[in-house]
């Protein structure tokens, strides 16, 4: 290695051709000091080769430790491991968000003893809002995880294709077993629980219900997540009164549901899974919905941006 008498800052000389002659020997030693190859700072070639490896970041020290960084590896294993991992979160969450609703109705209704009136309501979407800040807990230090098809369906529609074919073909199925899974328990340990949401209305009012409903919803998420950056709490308490808004708006009509997993635990359970009133109502205009939701906010907020782009451009 080349030993060099001038002491080199530990911090990497960001040297340019209008630099003066010190900046470019402290240079030259700072990454001859650095390169696995032995270079004196007077070879001219070992120069030029030094800077090439600069120029296309081949040597890329890090400026808090002065050590050169390697390059990050992502194998095929991580990847795999990472992605079973977040199958097994979405059954869980999707299995744990069945139970809880359940378990708020048994306790306002069974254990405290509340009956059919509006004091009643109140504490039961009191307790509501709490589970939905739980769960967006739970998503949030989970990295990604999700109980609702509609979440991460709206985050595939802006990704790309291989994204798109997991969430649909892998995640999607993985909260839908999680909701069967917690039904079939359900049913087998409180039979008194119900038989979860119907459709009380005509196919195509049900439809448009729930698909106005998810429209409204997911707008709110996307608005959210580009006005609210950082602020957890009140970013879950604007989103938890709009689900639980939406909610008591459609409960007599739909079931106000707007999570297709839920609702195909609780029709699965009851036979009702194939039927063109379960697929149309709960999941195709749901999806719809989704979609819709997307591109009218893509029209209303992305345009502006991209004109503002555009007239900075001319103006430059």
């Amino acid at each position: 290695m080349c030993q060099c008498p001038i002491k080199v800052d530990s911090r990497p000389p960001h040297w340019n051709p209008t630099t003066s002659s010190t900046g470019l020997l402290s240079f030259i030693h700072y990454y001859g000091n650095l390169c696995p190859i032995k270079i004196k700072a007077t070879n001219i070639p070992s120069f030029t080769l030094l800077l090439t490896l600069h120029r296309f970041k081949l040597i890329n020290p890090s400026e808090e430790t002065g050590r050169r960084e390697e390059p990050r590896k992502i194998s095929f294993s991580t990847m795999s491991s990472g992605a079973a991992r977040l199958l097994v979160l979405d059954f869980a969450l999707s299995f744990m968000w069945l139970w809880s609703g359940v378990l708020v109705k048994i306790f306002v209704f069974g254990i405290l003893g509340f009956g059919d009136d509006l004091v009643s309501e109140v504490v039961k979407a009191s307790f509501s809002i709490l589970n939905m800040f739980f769960f967006a807990f739970l998503v949030k230090i989970s990295n990604g995880s999700a109980y609702n098809p509609l979440t991460i369906l709206s985050a595939a529609f802006s990704g790309d294709f291989s994204r798109f074919l997991f969430v649909v073909g892998a995640r999607i199925p993985a909260q839908v077993m999680g909701a069967i899974t917690a039904v079939r328990l359900i049913i087998h340990t409180f039979p008194e629980a119900g038989r979860g949401p119907r459709l009380t209305v005509g196919i195509h009012h049900g439809a448009l219900t729930e698909g106005l409903l998810t429209f409204a919803i997911v707008s709110i998420s996307l608005g959210l997540s580009r006005k609210i950056v950082g602020n957890f709490f009140m970013k879950t308490w604007i989103s938890s009164l709009s689900k639980l808004t939406l909610h008591i708006l459609g409960s007599d009509l739909t079931g106000g549901c707007m999570n297709p997993a839920s609702v195909m635990g609780w029709a699965y359970a009851r036979g009702e899974h194939i039927t063109t009133e379960h697929i149309l109502v709960y999941w195709i205009a749901p999806i719809q919905g989704t979609i819709a939701a997307i591109l009218t906010f893509k029209l209303l907020f992305r345009q502006p941006k991209e004109e503002k782009v555009n007239m900075k451009k001319k103006s430059e």
